[in-house]
């Protein structure tokens, strides 16, 4: 009976000192890390607005890591080189990407990708969202979006939307106001927001799609009016123009999107460690100016939260792209 006794404080004690020991290794992997440069992986080349949002979080981690992070441009079409290159990268926290909508409209857009973008990453933080604009002609004879979906609708197939290269979130803006609003129009993409204005301007499109921090100053100056924004609720930065959803198009939304992931399998302990520092990034006086200034709105979220918008995500653009008959790159 002693010995029975005896032997089951032994394990007792044997048990608090193990879990004692865990939990003392993980508090040490955690305070340890990170233990080098953290590489933020960027699916867009140096001076855009993904770039430049990036750059201006990127600084503000450093200081709250303690270890510089660094970006690194790998621009590709779908930001499929860049997502690769993190989904295959060691899971140590020390290697992320710049995760966006272009990963979730990859899924449904190219036969085959070399990564599962659900599977192989870790969502760590939603980081800023972007909205787009409803843009014509300043002379154009359209005040309101519903001016111009009347206008489109009583002359099927004569008019054109443009917007930038086929898959990118603009153009399947266009798709999506077009199935929604139950137009006939034809979509006409090019290779840069350049070209698009410069065709809108000389009525060869008639109305285009375009992110707002391009062409934000252009509307503000009037040399370019915009109809409507595509998010869910009007855009600070342009507060007297109506949202689409305002304009009679119900349940329009598209709000394109960047944050932060790393591979799976990730120790919880390092996510938790970059999460906290995007959280406080974004809610420094120095970022949120930055953003402003690039039309961008802070957006940090839990990693639950923002892998359900991931899924969310691909659903919908999966939709968009059936129901335009995109063709698969």
């Amino acid at each position: 009976m002693h010995i029975l006794r005896f032997n089951t404080r032994l394990l007792s004690y044997f048990a608090h000192f193990a879990l004692c020991m865990a939990l003392t290794a993980n508090a040490f992997a955690a305070e340890s890390y990170p233990t080098r440069p953290v590489r933020l992986v960027v699916p867009f080349g140096p001076g855009g607005v993904g770039d430049l949002s990036a750059r201006a979080a990127a600084q503000h981690m450093s200081e709250t890591l303690g270890q510089q992070v660094i970006i690194d441009n790998r621009p590709s079409a779908g930001g499929v080189l860049a997502a690769e290159m993190v989904a295959k990268a060691e899971p140590d926290g020390h290697t992320m990407l710049l995760l966006n909508n272009q990963q979730a409209i990859s899924v449904p857009l190219f036969k085959s990708l070399p990564y599962d973008p659900l599977r192989d990453f870790q969502c760590v933080s939603s980081v800023g969202r972007f909205s787009l604009v409803i843009l014509v002609a300043p002379d154009a004879p359209y005040k309101t979006l519903n001016d111009l979906i009347a206008q489109v609708k009583a002359n099927p197939g004569k008019f054109n939307i443009g917007t930038t290269n086929i898959g990118a979130t603009q153009h399947l803006a266009a798709e999506l106001l077009k199935s929604t609003a139950r137009l006939d129009a034809v979509t006409v993409p090019y290779s840069t927001t350049g070209a698009v204005l410069t065709e809108l301007r000389g009525k060869r499109v008639q109305f285009a799609v375009e992110f707002a921090a391009p062409v934000i100053g252009q509307v503000k100056s009037g040399s370019l009016r915009a109809l409507a924004v595509s998010t869910k609720t009007r855009y600070s930065a342009l507060p007297d123009v109506p949202t689409v959803n305002e304009s009679g198009v119900p349940g329009y939304e598209v709000t394109s999107w960047n944050g932060i992931a790393v591979p799976a399998k990730t120790p919880r302990a390092r996510v938790e460690r970059l999460h906290k520092a995007i959280t406080a990034a974004l809610a420094s006086a120095e970022v949120k100016q930055r953003f402003q200034e690039l039309a961008v709105e802070p957006w940090p979220s839990t990693p639950e939260a923002f892998q359900a918008h991931l899924r969310a995500e691909i659903a919908k653009w999966t939709k968009v792209i059936e129901d335009a008959r995109i063709p698969k790159q």
